[in-house]
């Protein structure tokens, strides 16, 4: 194996800067954390693990540029990285010409698979299937789509609108901002918000570009009590960053908050504040990067090496508690299982948890069982 004797060489691949510094600062975050326990219990079979870390800064090419060099220079094979999808597309042929395993920790918009990639975050039919039924239910059929400008938000709101459509709603308006776009575009989008007046917004808008929606719509005054933004993405390290005044009364489908009771969690957020600082949050940002490192320390406990099929093979035979709940593999598909929830923006910046699924559910990255017109709130339970 390529791998030192001595230490388990692992490629950390995250941007702690540029357009998606902040969520991606918190899957690294949650990565040092998780390499630093496993590390401090004895590391796996003996050795420690040891990462190599770039900072790509949110650039595409620059992520191509250090997968090369992880994989073919520095004698790695497994990368834990990547958080848009542009930026996982951008270096999943390198992953695939040098065989090396990538695990992913971000949400996305599914309709992929490759032996090449673990994917440890939620799909679409895990995330966006409630949240359509949530919004109708709570506040209308009239909806309101908003993106930023590339392939997940494209893809997700895709499926929001046939979903929306299915159960006898209405889409009113679908606009875009480029992804790096400054206040101008955001305020044009919030505009024709305010014009239409739908009943809710649906955003895939991303990285800083949510703040300055997020800021705009504020400003404009339109009642977050009655017409709320729901998103994929908006968690607390974002709501953080731009200020909970803002962004209060807002909407997170997610499979991970850090209001979720259990022991599990209550340790990783305590472990959380102490390494890094009482005043910083977790999110499904930190924990998903957080929860796959301890799946691939477990697998690689089993498989004993790190070339991606041997090891790919034995991570999907892992089941985790994790403090989102536990968390188990689709071998099918190559995606976990998780537990969607939908959750209320509160002034302290963490959510209340208002519906969560009474189980995981089953990945279904290509929508091929998923029923479009099921009320998935009954799934689940209001709190």
């Amino acid at each position: 194996m390529k791998a030192s004797q001595e230490t388990w060489r692992v490629g950390v691949l995250f941007s702690r800067s540029g357009v998606s510094g902040v969520t991606e600062t918190e899957h690294f975050l949650g990565t040092a954390l998780a390499i630093e326990e496993i590390n401090r219990d004895g590391g796996v079979l003996g050795r420690q693990i040891e990462p190599v870390c770039y900072d790509p800064a949110g650039d595409n090419n620059a992520y191509r540029m250090f997968a090369r060099k992880l994989l073919a220079e520095d004698d790695v094979e497994v990368v834990f990285g990547c958080s848009l999808s542009a930026s996982r597309k951008t270096v999943l042929s390198t992953l695939e010409r040098h065989n090396g395993l990538l695990w992913y920790p971000s949400i996305y918009e599914g309709f992929e698979y490759s032996e090449n990639v673990v994917y440890t975050a939620a799909t679409l039919n895990q995330s966006v299937f409630a949240l359509a039924n949530f919004l109708i239910a709570e506040y209308g059929p009239r909806i309101f789509i908003v993106g930023s400008d590339y392939i997940y938000p494209r893809e997700s709101n895709r499926v929001m609108r046939d979903l929306i459509e299915s159960k006898g709603g209405t889409v009113v308006g679908e606009l875009y901002a480029p992804l790096d776009a400054g206040e101008e575009p955001h305020d044009r989008l919030v505009e024709e918000i305010v014009r239409t007046a739908p009943d809710a917004v649906f955003s895939t808008v991303v990285g800083r570009g949510a703040d300055r929606l997020y800021r705009s719509y504020a400003a404009a005054g339109i009642p977050r009590d009655r017409c709320p933004i729901a998103s994929l993405t908006m968690s607390e390290g974002q709501i953080q960053a731009i200020g909970p005044e803002f962004c209060s009364g807002h909407i997170l489908a997610g499979h991970y908050f850090q209001t979720l009771p259990g022991d599990d969690n209550g340790r990783f957020v305590a472990a959380f504040r102490k390494r890094f600082g009482p005043d910083r949050v977790t999110s499904m940002w930190s924990e998903t990067a957080y929860a796959q490192v301890h799946l691939f320390a477990r697998a690689l406990a089993q498989a004993g090496t790190l070339d991606a099929e041997r090891l790919g093979g034995a991570a999907m035979r892992q089941v985790l508690a994790a403090p989102e709940g536990e968390l188990s593999f689709d071998a099918e598909t190559r995606h976990v299982w998780v537990t969607p929830g939908i959750g209320v923006a509160r002034g302290d910046g963490q959510f209340e948890v208002v519906w969560r699924a009474r189980r995981p559910v089953r990945p279904d990255p290509y929508l091929a069982s998923s029923r479009f017109e099921q009320d998935w709130l009954e799934e689940g339970v209001g709190h």
